[in-house]
């Protein structure tokens, strides 16, 4: 057992570990700023974490996913609820959020631009829409795909509406739920980069911006390796959730 989990983690770690030698090897045979080497970058880094720029940008950037994923994914449990129990419901907002859902979320910016202003409350905006539309139509289907028998059993037994809506309905939909708000949580990261590149001067999008008018390569991939580890560490987040609460249903 011991032995698959290592030669597992070898298997992980050994192309990782030969992405970055043959990046510090093309970096330092190439000798130009336009392609610095790993070592160059991890200067970079730690010099952004001296003089605090990064842990500003990063935090700046951090509250603003974590505001607008919780406010978006949260609309869009209601929403999806609702319109999986509720027929009425259904047909009034599905046929909206079918024209809505397709839209890109960086589609929204010009006109959110316009309406909000370039504050705070724009990327924010743009992240409740990102997470919402995902979410509200994820937590549908799943609610949908629960088989009716099941529901009807907990009816005959005497359960209540509400109780067989979150010990039947809510727990068999959950997997279907949990793939949306995995899925959304990693892009949440991208759009809030996007936001900050074109309209937010603070954040890691804006660092990005900043780096690339001063040509600093080094600076601009170390905000992308960061970017990189906050998706991956977002979604495998909710992996762990999901596989924590949702593994004896699957």
């Amino acid at each position: 057992m011991k032995q698959n989990i290592l030669k597992n983690n070898l298997l992980h770690l050994l192309p990782i570990t030969l992405f970055l030698v043959l990046w510090e090897i093309a970096g330092q045979t190439a000798q130009t700023p336009l392609f610095p080497p790993l070592s160059k970058v991890i200067e970079a880094f730690g010099s952004l974490l001296r003089n605090g720029m990064f842990l500003k940008g990063i935090v700046a950037s951090f509250g603003r996913v974590l505001i607008g994923y919780i406010l978006g994914s949260s609309a869009g449990l209601f929403v999806g609820i609702i319109m999986g129990v509720n027929k009425t419901a259904e047909r009034s907002l599905r046929p909206l959020i079918s024209i809505l859902f397709p839209i890109p979320t960086l589609g929204w910016l010009p006109l959110l631009m316009l309406w909000i202003g370039i504050n705070e409350a724009l990327p924010v905006a743009l992240i409740f829409i990102c997470a919402f539309f995902p979410v509200s139509y994820n937590t549908l289907t799943g609610i949908k795909e629960v088989k009716e028998e099941y529901i009807k059993a907990a009816r005959t037994l005497g359960a209540s509406s509400w109780y067989t809506l979150w010990h039947v309905i809510l727990p068999m939909a959950s997997p279907n739920i949990f793939t949306g708000l995995r899925l959304e949580s990693g892009m949440v990261w991208r759009t809030v980069i996007a936001a900050e590149m074109f309209a937010i001067p603070t954040g890691i999008g804006a660092l990005l911006m900043n780096a690339e008018s001063l040509i600093r390569v080094d600076v601009i991939m170390v905000c992308l390796v960061v970017l990189s580890i906050m998706c991956s560490t977002f979604e495998r987040f909710f992996l762990w959730l999901e596989r924590r609460t949702t593994g004896a249903w699957r």
